[in-house]
């Protein structure tokens, strides 16, 4: 089912011609890049000129515990993370972000005549959405909804198709469309038809690429506040995600590069193909393990280390971790928090603490188990490097602004939280900022490359 999804996109990109866009093919193994966007960045909806540092760092405390209880109940589960029945169904399979969760933004076109979408970029989702006409009751956007009969490339799919049964659960609409329905934690849905259409991405080098022929889920009828946008790409490694359906023609190849928090209003960059290539001096690789849901991306962590004071093993009863050769922590680039197994975090918080002569104060968020006053760095403090070890000898060495945040005025916290009672150990987005993170989803690795994120 797969390779004939893939056949017939190599074909659509083979006989696809314009003169104002450039097929995929043309970009040699697919590789362009696209604008990522930070929901905090002046040029997202969600970006609010009277938050304050503090405000944003809760929110993102907040969205991390969230997304992570999605994901452990998937996990635990051993299920996939959407669904396709009634939303009223007792046996709901949540997708992983909630409908006010998300961290990036992308803007892309859908349709002939193509018009402009900006929706939610999640690498802990598979299927690529967006809201449609007619809709029964779906929630408030600032763009027009997407009218399918208004586009010539349009079409429905039929639940008797192959890629219909690529979704969890089939089911069939009044005139047998292919039916799905995303439920979401906070009792949030979307429903809707698997669908195919053009879509097209404004590249960085300045042309359009097009890519006909992309299953989609068009919704008519939706519940919840997803104010970031107006639908959502999937960059998950299940089959309909965006990663997935594109396969050979980017080589199965996708990479991204994460400003840090500091530098929200910078632009990070979504990189196909042969952009998303990874390499150069102190790159690692470590192989993405398969696990299930397989929409999320697990890596096995075998060990932590704190500057010169040696290193902790990570607690082998962790819960993700099912046998030695499963994965035992997912990396994900919508959580922006770390979570380890509290008896590890215990380990290397007490190992900061001794390298440091900052005295320990208390979280005023009451969620970080070590914080630190350094008032008496004169605005220098010097933190010890956190090594996190992967599996396959793969060193990813994090600096201060990868683990501690500010809290309050001359206050830092070590930016780890226990994932104890979540059933998953996840490597978040504040430890992925200023490197070059590459997917290779053919090969099955993952590479890691420090970076200058903001001016790459």
């Amino acid at each position: 089912m797969v390779s004939s999804i893939h056949s017939s996109l190599a074909i659509s990109l083979l006989i696809l011609s314009t003169t104002s866009f450039l097929p995929l093919s043309a970009y040699g193994a697919g590789g362009f890049s696209v604008d990522l966007i930070h929901r905090d960045s002046p040029r997202s909806p969600l970006s609010d000129s009277s938050s304050t540092p503090s405000s944003r760092l809760k929110s993102a405390i907040e969205r991390s515990f969230s997304r992570a209880n999605y994901f452990g109940n998937a996990i635990q589960r051993n299920i996939p993370s959407v669904f396709a029945s009634s939303p009223s169904a007792s046996d709901n399979l949540y997708s992983g972000i909630s409908s006010n969760s998300s961290e990036y933004l992308m803007s892309f076109y859908v349709g002939s005549p193509a018009k402009e979408v900006l929706a939610i970029a999640d690498t802990g989702s598979d299927l690529i959405w967006i809201q449609c006409k007619p809709c029964e009751e779906c929630y408030p956007q600032t763009i027009p909804l997407f009218d399918p009969q208004a586009s010539s490339t349009y079409k429905v799919v039929s639940c008797k198709a192959d890629s219909c049964s690529a979704l969890p659960r089939e089911s069939c609409g009044q005139k047998s469309e292919c039916e799905y329905n995303y439920a979401y934690g906070d009792g949030s849905f979307v429903d809707g038809f698997l669908s195919t259409e053009t879509l097209s991405f404004d590249s960085t080098s300045g042309r359009r690429v097009q890519i006909p022929s992309m299953l989609f889920g068009c919704t008519h009828l939706s519940n919840g506040t997803f104010s970031d946008g107006s639908g959502l790409v999937g960059l998950g490694g299940g089959q309909l995600s965006l990663i997935r359906q594109l396969g050979s023609s980017i080589e199965s190849k996708f990479s991204y590069c994460l400003p840090s928090m500091s530098q929200s209003s910078a632009t990070s960059r979504l990189n196909f193909g042969s952009s998303g290539f990874v390499s150069g001096s102190g790159s690692i690789s470590t192989p993405l393990i398969p696990g299930n849901p397989d929409t999320l991306y697990f890596l096995h962590l075998d060990q932590i280390s704190v500057g010169a004071q040696g290193s902790v093993l990570v607690n082998p009863s962790m819960k993700a971790a099912i046998n030695a050769h499963q994965g035992n922590i997912i990396i994900d680039s919508g959580t922006p928090l770390t979570f380890i197994d509290n008896e590890t975090l215990q380990s290397v918080a007490n190992k900061v603490a001794s390298s440091v002569n900052f005295p320990k104060v208390a979280d005023p968020n009451g969620v970080f188990s070590l914080c630190l006053d350094v008032s008496g760095s004169g605005g220098d403090a010097k933190l010890p490097d956190i090594t996190f070890h992967f599996s396959g000898g793969a060193p990813v060495v994090l600096h201060e602004h990868n683990t501690f945040v500010e809290v309050a005025e001359n206050t830092l916290c070590l930016a780890l939280l226990s994932s104890d009672h979540l059933g998953v150990n996840i490597f978040g987005n504040i430890a992925q900022q200023n490197f070059h993170i590459g997917y290779d989803l053919s090969a099955m690795k993952l590479t890691v490359a420090p970076a200058d994120c903001a001016n790459m």
